[in-house]
């Protein structure tokens, strides 16, 4: 259950804005992005023969690394506390020409937001008497150089008073941070990476195979975008950055639970290529094969930094946390579902890169797959279900470009996915899900159409909360879930008889009992056996993004059975087909605080195979 504390005066307007996001309410416009805070468009130049800034090394990656530390001194002769370094790439930021927003208005001096940011006193205790002070910075490759820039007069009215010397990897436009995803069949994976090179310049491909075996070489397929394909600011003014150029290769006839290790390639005009280090991967196992399977599955992650910038009212504190825990055990998982609200750009580009990087022992070894959030595809007349500003102008772009799903429209973002034993239909809550539409014939098709002999666990996923959530928001709107959720879906997953069916959205973790039109079918357990009584609905949103303040309902729901108000996820685990675990670990130590068992008797879950499950009210 989640604790009862009472937030100090001073943090409970920001409390209730985290409030309102976290439990379905529109986001905010800046109310959650660092980078928002910073009014760069207002920033005037002071530059101060006086204060200096210096970056070492002056070059990273030399030994093909991907992301290296720069220490950077700095030095003010008029310190104040409110003094920050911002990280810049491309390096020469402040030559940039800038647009002003209409003809009346005089152009901003600087168009372009950082990277990243830190005050001038992190770490320093005495900077604001001495001027001196140090910071350690992380970068990632990201296809450019970089500069270190010394600003006065605070985040709202910032000045430029010094700008320290130029930092670049060996190769800024090297192939990294691969995303491995499901193909469109079993026998097939497909790779996704960013580089700097445009097709023009060099030609993409993936060499690969089996060890000790003949290599293949499979061509790469390369999209970009450009600041028009964005909605609005901040991804098409001071959040615009060039996402390089992304890259997907379809490895196909893999055969199951084989071993594969691959190189991203390119191809240059003289023949010469260029090459990221050696990954591997295993290939997924055949529909129905009767092996151990794990999955890992959460909501709402985000990104952080390991060097500590960009923190804002802990926003995404356990981001690291979770991305530390899947890494130490991904010896024993075999795929990753992220359902929404990926990485929280909100239309800074720059962080998609970031997020990119963080997860890449993840996804650069097991399938990540992805659904939509609000965070990347709300923004109004656009098409999404939700007119709100939640994607910062995203509006869909970047995540459809950077990432790759098997869904037969990606701009719709809903697609079916199956691994060994299990069947995904993973639904997008941002477009219209009701009877009637293109979704919802989509779900019933994906539910309806699984080989329980094959695929005898069916989980449905969506990012906002279609079944059970006994958050305060949703109380408060009288629902106790998206308003039509469940409504328009509960009869499907009974009649089909769907397993699990996990959600994100809400910033915490809730587990019901195996529930129907809102009442316990059975009684909540840590041990389910004998034949299908009702979906059990599992809130997994606190995998990075702050979680509530807010505390769940007082109110006596009696679906309700575990809460927790705590970053974490959800490990799935199948033996068999009739043996399922299911787990949920807190990301600050992986330990399991909540997990159950399914052992089952399959002969009326076989009867759906054809689509004959009979259709069950608890009327009487």
């Amino acid at each position: 259950m989640g604790r009862n504390y009472r937030l100090p005066k001073e943090r409970r307007l920001w409390a209730m804005v985290i409030w309102l996001v976290v439990c379905g309410a529109a986001a905010l416009p800046g109310g959650e992005q660092p980078l928002s805070r910073i009014a760069i468009e207002s920033a005037t130049l002071a530059f101060d023969d006086s204060v200096h800034v210096k970056a070492s090394p002056l070059v990273l990656g030399l030994k093909g690394e991907n992301s290296g530390w720069v220490e950077v001194e700095f030095f003010h002769p008029n310190p104040s506390s409110d003094d920050w370094i911002g990280v810049f790439s491309p390096a020469n930021f402040s030559d940039a020409i800038c647009e002003p927003e209409n003809n009346r208005q005089q152009p901003p001096v600087l168009c372009t937001a950082p990277i990243k940011y830190q005050f001038a006193k992190f770490r320093n205790n005495g900077y604001t008497k001495s001027g001196k002070g140090n910071l350690k910075l992380q970068l990632i490759n990201q296809r450019e150089d970089f500069s270190f820039a010394l600003f006065s007069g605070g985040l709202m009215k910032p000045k430029l008073i010094a700008v320290s010397n130029m930092v670049t990897f060996v190769n800024p436009k090297a192939p990294v941070y691969p995303r491995l995803a499901q193909g469109k069949s079993w026998n097939e994976m497909t790779i996704t990476w960013t580089s700097g090179y445009d097709i023009k310049e060099a030609v993409p491909f993936v060499e690969w195979g089996e060890k000790d075996r003949p290599r293949f070489l499979s061509p790469a397929g390369t999209l970009t975008f450009d600041k028009n394909s964005m909605c609005g600011a901040p991804a098409r003014t001071v959040g615009w950055r060039h996402p390089g150029y992304i890259h997907t290769s379809f490895l196909k006839e893999l055969w199951p639970d084989s071993k594969y290790t691959y190189r991203l390639g390119h191809r240059l005009p003289n023949g010469t290529n260029i090459w990221s280090k050696l990954y591997s991967f295993k290939a997924s196992p055949y529909p129905g094969q009767d092996s151990l399977q794990q999955v890992v599955i959460f909501g709402d992650m985000g990104k952080a930094e390991a060097d500590g910038s960009n923190e804002f009212n802990d926003f995404q504190p356990g981001s690291l946390n979770t991305t530390n825990q899947i890494i130490r055990d991904l010896e024993n998982i075999d795929m990753v579902v992220h359902i929404g609200d990926i990485c929280y750009a909100n239309g800074y580009l720059s962080q998609w890169d970031q997020f990119t990087s963080q997860i890449e022992p993840i996804a650069s070894t097991i399938p990540y797959m992805i659904g939509s959030g609000n965070h990347e595809r709300d923004w109004p007349g656009t098409g999404s279900f939700y007119g709100n500003l939640d994607s910062g102008g995203e509006c869909g772009v970047p995540v459809q470009t950077v990432f790759y799903t098997p869904a037969e429209n990606r701009a719709k973002f809903w697609y079916a996915t199956d691994y060994g034993m299990f069947r995904f239909c993973i639904a997008n809550t941002e477009e219209d899900w009701r009877p009637g539409t293109e979704q919802y014939k989509f779900i019933e098709q994906c539910l309806s159409s699984v080989d329980r002999q094959k695929q005898p666990w069916l989980i449905f996923l969506a990012h906002r909360v279609l079944g059970y959530s006994s958050c305060t928001y949703y109380e408060t709107e009288g629902t106790f879930e998206e308003p039509m959720g469940r409504e328009a879906l509960q009869e499907l997953w009974q009649k089909h008889k769907v397993d699990l069916a996990f959600y994100g959205h809400v910033h915490n973790y809730e587990r019901t009992c195996p529930v129907y039109q809102s009442q316990c079918v059975a009684d909540a357990s840590d041990h389910y056996s004998g034949p299908f009584k009702a979906t059990t609905h599992v809130v997994v949103g606190g995998a990075g993004a702050s979680i509530a303040d807010s505390e769940f309902t007082t109110s006596n729901i009696q679906w309700s059975h575990f809460r927790d108000f705590d970053f974490g996820f959800v490990k799935l685990t199948a033996f068999n087909h009739s043996s399922l675990l299911f787990e949920y670990k807190k990301s600050r130590d992986g330990n399991v605080y909540d997990h159950f068992t399914i052992s089952r008797d399959y002969r009326d879950i076989l009867a759906c195979s054809i689509d004959n499950c009979p259709r069950t009210t608890l009327a009487t």
